[in-house]
Protein backbone atom coordinates (compact mmCIF):
# COMPACT_ATOMS: atom_id res chain seq x y z
CA UNK A 1 0.00 0.00 0.00
CA UNK A 2 1.33 3.64 -1.20
CA UNK A 3 1.97 6.68 1.20
CA UNK A 4 -0.43 8.68 -0.94
CA UNK A 5 -3.01 7.43 -2.89
CA UNK A 6 -2.37 7.78 -6.94
CA UNK A 7 1.57 8.19 -5.93
CA UNK A 8 3.82 4.80 -5.89
CA UNK A 9 6.93 5.19 -4.22
CA UNK A 10 9.73 3.30 -5.31
CA UNK A 11 11.98 0.22 -3.58
CA UNK A 12 11.64 -1.49 0.24
CA UNK A 13 12.54 1.66 1.94
CA UNK A 14 9.40 3.60 0.37
CA UNK A 15 6.61 0.58 1.17
CA UNK A 16 7.83 -0.28 4.52
CA UNK A 17 7.50 3.10 5.46
CA UNK A 18 3.73 3.80 4.23
CA UNK A 19 3.09 1.04 6.20
CA UNK A 20 4.06 2.20 9.51
CA UNK A 21 2.45 5.80 8.53
CA UNK A 22 -1.09 3.90 7.60
CA UNK A 23 -0.58 2.32 11.30
CA UNK A 24 0.12 4.66 13.40
CA UNK A 25 -3.06 6.24 12.96
CA UNK A 26 -1.82 9.33 11.16
CA UNK A 27 -3.54 10.90 8.19
CA UNK A 28 -1.36 12.66 5.40
CA UNK A 29 -1.83 14.19 2.52
CA UNK A 30 -0.85 16.25 -0.76
CA UNK A 31 -2.60 19.42 -2.56
CA UNK A 32 -1.09 20.43 -6.19
CA UNK A 33 -1.90 24.01 -5.94
CA UNK A 34 -1.16 23.92 -9.78
CA UNK A 35 -4.01 21.25 -10.59
CA UNK A 36 -5.88 21.07 -7.82
CA UNK A 37 -5.24 17.44 -7.10
CA UNK A 38 -5.32 15.55 -3.76
CA UNK A 39 -3.94 12.88 -2.39
CA UNK A 40 -4.87 10.92 0.78
CA UNK A 41 -3.17 8.16 2.45
CA UNK A 42 -4.81 5.14 3.75
CA UNK A 43 -4.44 6.52 7.29
CA UNK A 44 -6.41 9.89 6.08
CA UNK A 45 -9.24 7.94 5.53
CA UNK A 46 -8.64 5.49 8.30
CA UNK A 47 -8.76 8.08 10.94
CA UNK A 48 -12.14 9.64 9.82
CA UNK A 49 -13.61 6.23 9.65
CA UNK A 50 -14.04 5.31 6.32
CA UNK A 51 -12.06 3.11 3.78
CA UNK A 52 -10.50 4.15 0.96
CA UNK A 53 -12.65 5.25 -1.97
CA UNK A 54 -16.19 5.55 0.01
CA UNK A 55 -15.68 9.44 -0.17
CA UNK A 56 -14.79 11.52 -2.83
CA UNK A 57 -10.79 12.49 -2.47
CA UNK A 58 -10.78 15.94 -3.96
CA UNK A 59 -9.71 19.95 -2.28
CA UNK A 60 -13.65 21.28 -2.63
CA UNK A 61 -14.81 17.70 -0.52
CA UNK A 62 -12.73 18.25 2.13
CA UNK A 63 -13.87 21.87 2.44
CA UNK A 64 -16.97 21.48 1.78
CA UNK A 65 -17.95 18.05 3.36
CA UNK A 66 -15.55 17.04 5.90
CA UNK A 67 -14.22 20.28 7.24
CA UNK A 68 -16.82 21.82 9.93
CA UNK A 69 -17.53 25.22 8.33
CA UNK A 70 -16.54 27.36 11.46
CA UNK A 71 -13.20 26.09 11.19
CA UNK A 72 -12.90 27.35 7.37
CA UNK A 73 -11.16 30.21 7.83
CA UNK A 74 -8.53 29.12 10.67
CA UNK A 75 -7.95 26.16 8.20
CA UNK A 76 -7.21 28.33 5.27
CA UNK A 77 -5.13 30.76 7.02
CA UNK A 78 -2.93 28.31 8.15
CA UNK A 79 -2.45 27.02 4.43
CA UNK A 80 -1.74 30.56 3.33
CA UNK A 81 0.02 31.62 6.31
CA UNK A 82 3.86 29.98 6.81
CA UNK A 83 6.26 29.98 9.58
CA UNK A 84 9.96 30.48 8.79
CA UNK A 85 10.17 26.47 8.31
CA UNK A 86 7.76 26.53 5.72
CA UNK A 87 5.10 25.01 8.03
CA UNK A 88 2.10 25.52 10.15
CA UNK A 89 -0.13 24.06 13.11
CA UNK A 90 -4.12 24.24 13.39
CA UNK A 91 -6.78 22.45 15.26
CA UNK A 92 -10.02 21.73 13.46
CA UNK A 93 -13.22 19.33 13.08
CA UNK A 94 -13.50 17.09 10.39
CA UNK A 95 -16.58 15.17 10.12
CA UNK A 96 -16.14 11.34 10.74
CA UNK A 97 -18.22 8.61 9.82
CA UNK A 98 -19.22 7.11 12.76
CA UNK A 99 -19.21 9.75 15.98
CA UNK A 100 -19.92 12.91 14.12
CA UNK A 101 -17.14 15.70 13.93
CA UNK A 102 -13.89 15.16 16.28
CA UNK A 103 -11.12 17.42 16.95
CA UNK A 104 -7.70 17.06 14.59
CA UNK A 105 -4.42 18.68 14.80
CA UNK A 106 -3.21 19.57 11.32
CA UNK A 107 0.21 20.57 10.38
CA UNK A 108 0.99 21.87 6.78
CA UNK A 109 4.10 22.14 4.68
CA UNK A 110 4.92 24.00 1.43
CA UNK A 111 7.46 23.17 -0.74
CA UNK A 112 8.57 23.24 -4.14
CA UNK A 113 9.56 21.06 -7.12
CA UNK A 114 10.22 20.98 -10.43
CA UNK A 115 6.22 20.64 -11.00
CA UNK A 116 5.27 23.91 -9.28
CA UNK A 117 4.58 24.33 -5.46
CA UNK A 118 2.51 21.76 -3.40
CA UNK A 119 1.59 21.08 0.22
CA UNK A 120 1.65 18.08 2.37
CA UNK A 121 0.07 17.76 5.58
CA UNK A 122 -0.51 15.23 8.41
CA UNK A 123 -3.82 14.88 10.67
CA UNK A 124 -4.06 13.65 14.22
CA UNK A 125 -6.57 12.91 16.08
CA UNK A 126 -6.49 14.90 19.28
CA UNK A 127 -10.44 14.63 20.24
CA UNK A 128 -10.25 13.31 23.78
CA UNK A 129 -7.49 15.92 24.70
CA UNK A 130 -8.87 18.56 23.23
CA UNK A 131 -12.25 18.33 25.03
CA UNK A 132 -10.52 17.75 28.22
CA UNK A 133 -8.77 20.95 27.87
CA UNK A 134 -12.42 22.92 26.91
CA UNK A 135 -14.12 21.22 29.47
CA UNK A 136 -11.01 22.28 32.22
CA UNK A 137 -10.70 26.32 30.40
CA UNK A 138 -14.72 25.70 30.55
CA UNK A 139 -14.68 25.11 34.72
CA UNK A 140 -11.74 27.19 34.87
CA UNK A 141 -13.94 30.39 33.42
CA UNK A 142 -17.10 29.06 35.19
CA UNK A 143 -15.74 28.67 38.72
CA UNK A 144 -13.69 32.30 38.24
CA UNK A 145 -16.41 33.92 37.02
CA UNK A 146 -18.64 32.24 39.96
CA UNK A 147 -16.37 33.52 42.89
CA UNK A 148 -16.27 36.87 41.05
CA UNK A 149 -20.03 37.21 41.22
CA UNK A 150 -19.97 35.86 44.96
CA UNK A 151 -16.82 37.38 46.05
CA UNK A 152 -14.98 34.22 47.15
CA UNK A 153 -11.08 34.18 46.85
CA UNK A 154 -8.94 31.68 47.80
CA UNK A 155 -5.62 31.50 49.98
CA UNK A 156 -3.13 29.20 50.99
CA UNK A 157 -0.84 29.54 54.00
CA UNK A 158 2.77 27.30 53.82
CA UNK A 159 3.43 26.09 57.00
CA UNK A 160 6.96 25.82 57.63
CA UNK A 161 7.60 29.31 55.75
CA UNK A 162 4.13 31.02 57.09
CA UNK A 163 4.28 32.75 53.50
CA UNK A 164 0.54 33.35 52.10
CA UNK A 165 -0.71 33.29 48.73
CA UNK A 166 -3.88 34.65 47.57
CA UNK A 167 -6.02 34.25 44.53
CA UNK A 168 -6.95 37.26 41.83
CA UNK A 169 -10.27 37.43 43.75
CA UNK A 170 -8.64 37.93 47.24
CA UNK A 171 -7.25 41.21 45.95
CA UNK A 172 -10.02 42.46 44.29
CA UNK A 173 -11.49 42.22 48.27
CA UNK A 174 -8.08 43.65 49.69
CA UNK A 175 -8.47 46.63 46.67
CA UNK A 176 -4.99 45.88 45.87
CA UNK A 177 -3.58 44.99 42.62
CA UNK A 178 -2.25 41.45 42.19
CA UNK A 179 1.25 42.81 41.61
CA UNK A 180 1.17 43.40 45.64
CA UNK A 181 2.89 40.80 47.55
CA UNK A 182 1.55 40.15 51.46
CA UNK A 183 2.60 38.81 53.90
CA UNK A 184 0.56 36.64 56.60
CA UNK A 185 1.16 39.42 58.91
CA UNK A 186 0.61 42.01 56.43
CA UNK A 187 -2.47 40.38 55.60
CA UNK A 188 -4.33 40.02 58.95
CA UNK A 189 -3.05 44.01 59.56
CA UNK A 190 -6.36 44.50 57.48
CA UNK A 191 -8.69 43.39 59.67
CA UNK A 192 -10.31 45.35 62.32
CA UNK A 193 -8.38 45.66 65.73
CA UNK A 194 -10.68 43.64 67.82
CA UNK A 195 -10.75 40.96 65.39
CA UNK A 196 -6.88 40.34 64.86
CA UNK A 197 -6.39 38.88 67.67
CA UNK A 198 -9.04 36.29 66.90
CA UNK A 199 -8.28 35.37 63.79
CA UNK A 200 -4.54 34.75 65.06
CA UNK A 201 -5.37 32.73 67.38
CA UNK A 202 -7.82 30.84 64.66
CA UNK A 203 -4.80 30.23 62.82
CA UNK A 204 -2.66 28.90 65.76
CA UNK A 205 -5.53 26.92 66.69
CA UNK A 206 -5.62 25.15 62.77
CA UNK A 207 -1.59 24.57 63.07
CA UNK A 208 -1.20 22.79 66.63
CA UNK A 209 -4.70 21.00 66.70
CA UNK A 210 -5.18 20.86 62.64
CA UNK A 211 -8.89 22.57 63.68
CA UNK A 212 -10.43 24.24 61.35
CA UNK A 213 -12.11 27.97 61.25
CA UNK A 214 -15.23 29.66 60.16
CA UNK A 215 -15.53 33.34 60.72
CA UNK A 216 -17.19 36.95 60.37
CA UNK A 217 -14.97 39.50 60.84
CA UNK A 218 -14.44 43.40 59.74
CA UNK A 219 -12.20 44.40 57.43
CA UNK A 220 -11.24 47.70 56.17
CA UNK A 221 -9.68 47.35 52.70
CA UNK A 222 -6.64 49.56 51.19
CA UNK A 223 -9.03 51.99 50.25
CA UNK A 224 -10.68 52.60 53.93
CA UNK A 225 -13.59 50.29 53.14
CA UNK A 226 -15.53 48.81 55.91
CA UNK A 227 -16.92 45.83 54.97
CA UNK A 228 -17.76 42.58 57.02
CA UNK A 229 -16.24 39.37 54.96
CA UNK A 230 -15.93 35.55 56.07
CA UNK A 231 -12.97 33.55 56.58
CA UNK A 232 -13.01 29.79 56.58
CA UNK A 233 -9.90 28.13 56.82
CA UNK A 234 -9.02 24.16 56.42
CA UNK A 235 -5.64 22.32 57.53
CA UNK A 236 -3.84 20.48 55.29
CA UNK A 237 -2.03 17.00 57.53
CA UNK A 238 0.75 15.28 55.85
CA UNK A 239 1.14 11.25 56.62
CA UNK A 240 1.94 12.22 60.44
CA UNK A 241 -0.98 14.09 61.31
CA UNK A 242 1.01 17.49 60.89
CA UNK A 243 -0.68 20.01 59.48
CA UNK A 244 1.71 21.52 56.82
CA UNK A 245 -0.60 24.34 54.88
CA UNK A 246 -3.96 26.29 55.90
CA UNK A 247 -6.15 26.15 52.66
CA UNK A 248 -9.57 28.27 52.38
CA UNK A 249 -11.76 30.97 51.25
CA UNK A 250 -11.91 34.70 51.72
CA UNK A 251 -15.52 36.01 50.96
CA UNK A 252 -16.99 39.47 50.99
CA UNK A 253 -19.91 38.98 52.78
CA UNK A 254 -20.74 43.33 53.61
CA UNK A 255 -24.28 43.36 51.89
CA UNK A 256 -25.73 40.13 53.31
CA UNK A 257 -24.25 40.56 56.61
CA UNK A 258 -25.43 44.09 56.59
CA UNK A 259 -28.83 43.03 55.70
CA UNK A 260 -28.92 40.41 58.47
CA UNK A 261 -27.95 43.05 60.99
CA UNK A 262 -30.44 45.20 59.89
CA UNK A 263 -32.89 42.58 59.81
CA UNK A 264 -32.41 41.54 63.43
CA UNK A 265 -32.41 44.81 64.07
CA UNK A 266 -35.91 45.54 62.76
CA UNK A 267 -37.06 42.01 64.26
CA UNK A 268 -35.78 43.45 68.11
CA UNK A 269 -37.31 46.74 67.51
CA UNK A 270 -40.69 45.10 66.35
CA UNK A 271 -40.60 42.60 69.52
CA UNK A 272 -39.84 45.42 71.52
CA UNK A 273 -43.00 47.42 69.97
CA UNK A 274 -44.79 44.38 70.37
CA UNK A 275 -43.94 43.98 74.08
CA UNK A 276 -44.87 47.37 74.67
CA UNK A 277 -48.14 47.03 72.70
CA UNK A 278 -49.31 44.03 74.36
CA UNK A 279 -48.76 46.32 77.69
CA UNK A 280 -50.30 49.50 76.68
CA UNK A 281 -53.93 46.87 75.67
CA UNK A 282 -53.47 45.88 78.91
CA UNK A 283 -52.77 49.00 80.46
CA UNK A 284 -55.98 50.29 78.39
CA UNK A 285 -58.26 47.78 79.12
CA UNK A 286 -56.99 47.57 83.50
CA UNK A 287 -57.51 51.26 83.96
CA UNK A 288 -60.57 52.21 81.53
CA UNK A 289 -62.06 49.34 82.48
CA UNK A 290 -61.72 50.17 86.64
CA UNK A 291 -62.62 53.66 85.73
CA UNK A 292 -65.98 53.29 83.67
CA UNK A 293 -66.59 50.66 86.48
CA UNK A 294 -66.85 52.72 89.31
CA UNK A 295 -68.29 55.19 87.75
CA UNK A 296 -71.30 53.43 86.41
CA UNK A 297 -71.15 51.84 90.05
CA UNK A 298 -71.10 55.41 91.31
CA UNK A 299 -74.18 56.73 88.51
CA UNK A 300 -76.41 53.49 89.97
CA UNK A 301 -75.90 54.54 93.35
CA UNK A 302 -76.38 58.01 92.67
CA UNK A 303 -79.97 57.16 91.63
CA UNK A 304 -80.63 54.72 94.56
CA UNK A 305 -79.59 57.86 97.03
CA UNK A 306 -82.88 59.41 98.24
CA UNK A 307 -81.64 62.48 100.50
CA UNK A 308 -79.57 65.15 99.18
CA UNK A 309 -77.08 64.46 101.79
CA UNK A 310 -76.20 61.08 100.27
CA UNK A 311 -76.19 62.28 96.74
CA UNK A 312 -74.12 65.10 97.31
CA UNK A 313 -71.39 62.87 98.50
CA UNK A 314 -71.72 60.15 95.89
CA UNK A 315 -71.44 63.44 93.50
CA UNK A 316 -68.12 64.03 94.93
CA UNK A 317 -67.08 60.56 93.89
CA UNK A 318 -68.46 60.48 90.78
CA UNK A 319 -66.16 63.84 90.02
CA UNK A 320 -63.09 62.11 91.34
CA UNK A 321 -63.40 58.98 89.29
CA UNK A 322 -64.30 61.14 86.21
CA UNK A 323 -61.04 63.42 86.84
CA UNK A 324 -59.07 60.04 87.07
CA UNK A 325 -60.29 58.50 84.30
CA UNK A 326 -59.62 62.21 82.55
CA UNK A 327 -56.04 62.02 83.67
CA UNK A 328 -55.69 58.22 82.39
CA UNK A 329 -56.99 59.40 78.73
CA UNK A 330 -54.13 62.02 79.01
CA UNK A 331 -51.84 59.23 80.30
CA UNK A 332 -52.38 57.45 77.37
CA UNK A 333 -53.02 59.47 74.96
CA UNK A 334 -49.03 60.61 75.30
CA UNK A 335 -47.83 56.98 74.78
CA UNK A 336 -49.74 56.84 71.49
CA UNK A 337 -48.15 60.39 70.81
CA UNK A 338 -44.78 58.42 71.02
CA UNK A 339 -45.54 56.35 68.40
CA UNK A 340 -46.95 58.45 65.95
CA UNK A 341 -44.23 61.36 66.53
CA UNK A 342 -41.26 58.71 65.63
CA UNK A 343 -41.22 59.56 62.28
CA UNK A 344 -41.35 63.59 62.90
CA UNK A 345 -37.51 65.42 61.67
CA UNK A 346 -34.78 64.93 63.96
CA UNK A 347 -32.65 68.18 64.09
CA UNK A 348 -29.30 68.67 65.40
CA UNK A 349 -29.26 69.62 69.31
CA UNK A 350 -27.12 71.19 71.57
CA UNK A 351 -27.28 69.13 74.89
CA UNK A 352 -26.58 71.96 77.07
CA UNK A 353 -28.87 74.03 75.51
CA UNK A 354 -31.79 71.91 75.74
CA UNK A 355 -30.71 71.11 79.82
CA UNK A 356 -30.92 74.41 80.63
CA UNK A 357 -34.62 75.09 79.23
CA UNK A 358 -35.42 72.19 81.11
CA UNK A 359 -33.61 73.65 84.17
CA UNK A 360 -35.10 76.68 83.44
CA UNK A 361 -38.78 75.65 83.30
CA UNK A 362 -38.22 73.36 86.92
CA UNK A 363 -36.49 75.99 88.50
CA UNK A 364 -39.16 76.95 91.40
CA UNK A 365 -38.50 73.17 91.83
CA UNK A 366 -34.91 73.33 92.46
CA UNK A 367 -34.75 76.21 94.07
CA UNK A 368 -37.56 74.49 96.69
CA UNK A 369 -34.94 72.01 97.51
CA UNK A 370 -31.84 73.54 97.40
CA UNK A 371 -30.75 71.18 94.82
CA UNK A 372 -27.30 71.06 92.99
CA UNK A 373 -27.22 70.59 89.24
CA UNK A 374 -24.24 69.49 87.26
CA UNK A 375 -23.47 69.04 84.02
CA UNK A 376 -20.63 68.15 81.29
CA UNK A 377 -21.93 67.36 77.62
CA UNK A 378 -18.24 68.39 76.57
CA UNK A 379 -17.41 64.61 75.04
CA UNK A 380 -20.69 64.84 73.26
CA UNK A 381 -22.13 68.09 72.62
CA UNK A 382 -24.89 67.63 70.31
CA UNK A 383 -27.07 64.80 68.88
CA UNK A 384 -28.99 64.65 65.61
CA UNK A 385 -32.58 63.71 68.00
CA UNK A 386 -36.45 64.60 67.70
CA UNK A 387 -36.40 67.80 70.04
CA UNK A 388 -39.84 67.19 71.93
CA UNK A 389 -38.43 64.11 73.01
CA UNK A 390 -35.06 64.88 74.24
CA UNK A 391 -36.43 67.61 76.09
CA UNK A 392 -39.36 65.07 77.24
CA UNK A 393 -36.52 62.69 78.79
CA UNK A 394 -34.20 65.26 80.34
CA UNK A 395 -37.45 66.86 82.04
CA UNK A 396 -39.08 63.30 83.60
CA UNK A 397 -35.12 62.19 84.80
CA UNK A 398 -34.76 65.28 86.28
CA UNK A 399 -38.32 65.38 87.85
CA UNK A 400 -37.72 62.21 89.24
CA UNK A 401 -34.24 62.87 90.91
CA UNK A 402 -36.47 65.97 92.74
CA UNK A 403 -39.37 64.39 93.93
CA UNK A 404 -37.36 61.14 95.05
CA UNK A 405 -34.42 63.42 96.85
CA UNK A 406 -33.17 62.15 100.20
CA UNK A 407 -34.21 64.33 102.80
CA UNK A 408 -31.41 64.40 105.24
CA UNK A 409 -28.41 65.95 102.33
CA UNK A 410 -28.62 68.42 99.84
CA UNK A 411 -29.42 66.66 96.23
CA UNK A 412 -27.06 66.68 93.78
CA UNK A 413 -28.15 66.17 90.40
CA UNK A 414 -25.16 65.24 87.71
CA UNK A 415 -26.16 64.94 83.55
CA UNK A 416 -23.44 64.37 81.26
CA UNK A 417 -23.18 63.04 77.74
CA UNK A 418 -20.37 60.51 76.20
CA UNK A 419 -19.68 58.61 72.55
CA UNK A 420 -18.71 55.43 72.57
CA UNK A 421 -17.80 54.22 68.35
CA UNK A 422 -21.14 54.92 66.77
CA UNK A 423 -23.36 55.37 69.94
CA UNK A 424 -24.46 58.46 72.07
CA UNK A 425 -25.14 57.94 75.68
CA UNK A 426 -26.07 60.45 78.35
CA UNK A 427 -25.90 59.52 82.09
CA UNK A 428 -28.19 60.87 84.63
CA UNK A 429 -27.08 60.24 88.89
CA UNK A 430 -28.60 61.46 91.29
CA UNK A 431 -27.92 60.88 95.71
CA UNK A 432 -31.81 60.25 96.43
CA UNK A 433 -33.17 57.61 98.16
CA UNK A 434 -32.50 55.12 95.62
CA UNK A 435 -35.11 51.56 94.74
CA UNK A 436 -34.86 48.52 95.84
CA UNK A 437 -33.79 46.58 92.79
CA UNK A 438 -33.86 43.39 93.85
CA UNK A 439 -37.26 44.03 95.23
CA UNK A 440 -38.53 46.38 91.92
CA UNK A 441 -36.13 46.05 89.37
CA UNK A 442 -38.26 44.35 86.65
CA UNK A 443 -40.86 46.63 87.52
CA UNK A 444 -38.93 50.26 87.56
CA UNK A 445 -40.51 50.99 83.85
CA UNK A 446 -43.83 49.72 84.10
CA UNK A 447 -46.63 52.19 83.94
CA UNK A 448 -48.42 53.18 87.14
CA UNK A 449 -45.69 51.39 89.28
CA UNK A 450 -44.78 53.55 92.41
CA UNK A 451 -42.28 52.36 95.09
CA UNK A 452 -41.87 54.83 97.62
CA UNK A 453 -45.04 56.64 99.62
CA UNK A 454 -45.15 59.72 97.68
CA UNK A 455 -48.60 61.16 97.51
CA UNK A 456 -47.07 62.66 94.10
CA UNK A 457 -45.97 59.76 92.36
CA UNK A 458 -47.93 58.62 89.30
CA UNK A 459 -45.83 56.04 88.03
CA UNK A 460 -46.33 57.35 84.43
CA UNK A 461 -42.53 59.46 83.85
CA UNK A 462 -39.97 57.03 83.43
CA UNK A 463 -42.68 54.69 81.39
CA UNK A 464 -42.87 57.42 79.16
CA UNK A 465 -39.47 57.88 79.02
CA UNK A 466 -38.87 53.90 78.43
CA UNK A 467 -41.04 54.53 75.31
CA UNK A 468 -39.27 57.75 73.89
CA UNK A 469 -36.07 56.16 74.01
CA UNK A 470 -36.85 52.93 72.67
CA UNK A 471 -38.84 53.47 70.00
CA UNK A 472 -35.91 55.40 68.20
CA UNK A 473 -34.10 52.42 69.03
CA UNK A 474 -32.11 53.56 71.97
CA UNK A 475 -31.75 51.41 75.36
CA UNK A 476 -32.39 52.70 78.99
CA UNK A 477 -30.60 51.16 82.15
CA UNK A 478 -31.28 51.68 85.73
CA UNK A 479 -28.81 50.77 88.24
CA UNK A 480 -29.97 52.09 92.10
CA UNK A 481 -28.85 51.87 96.21
CA UNK A 482 -31.75 52.28 98.48
CA UNK A 483 -30.21 55.41 100.64
CA UNK A 484 -27.17 55.84 98.27
CA UNK A 485 -29.04 56.99 94.54
CA UNK A 486 -29.85 56.15 91.29
CA UNK A 487 -28.17 56.32 87.90
CA UNK A 488 -29.34 55.81 84.34
CA UNK A 489 -27.46 55.75 81.72
CA UNK A 490 -29.48 55.69 77.89
CA UNK A 491 -28.22 55.18 74.89
CA UNK A 492 -30.02 57.67 73.04
CA UNK A 493 -28.70 56.36 69.16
Amino acid sequence: MSILEGNNFNGDDASHLAQIIDHINVGVWEFDITTKDVKWSAGFYSILGYKPGEIECSYNYFLEHLLYYHDKPSFLKAINTRNEDNTNTVHVRLLTKATGYQWFESTTKKWENGNGPKFTGSLININQAKLLALRSARNDSFFNETGSIAKVSGFEIDVPTMSLSLSKEAFDIYELTDQVKLSLEEAISFFEPQYRPVLNEAIDNAIKFCKPYDMELLFRTAKNNLIWVRAKGVPIIDDYGKCIKIRGIFQDIDNIKKKGLALQSSITLLNDQNKRLQNFAYIVSHNLRSNTGNLQFMVNLFEESETDEDKAEVFAHIKSISGSLITTIEHLNEIVKIHTEIDRERKTLEFEEVFKNVVSALQSNIESTDAKIEYDFSKCPVINYIPAYLESIIQNLLTNSLKYRHMDRQPVITCRTVKDHNHIYMIFEDNGIGIDMARYGDKVFGMYKTFHQNPDAKGIGLFITRNQVESLGGTIKIDSTVDVGTKFTIRLV
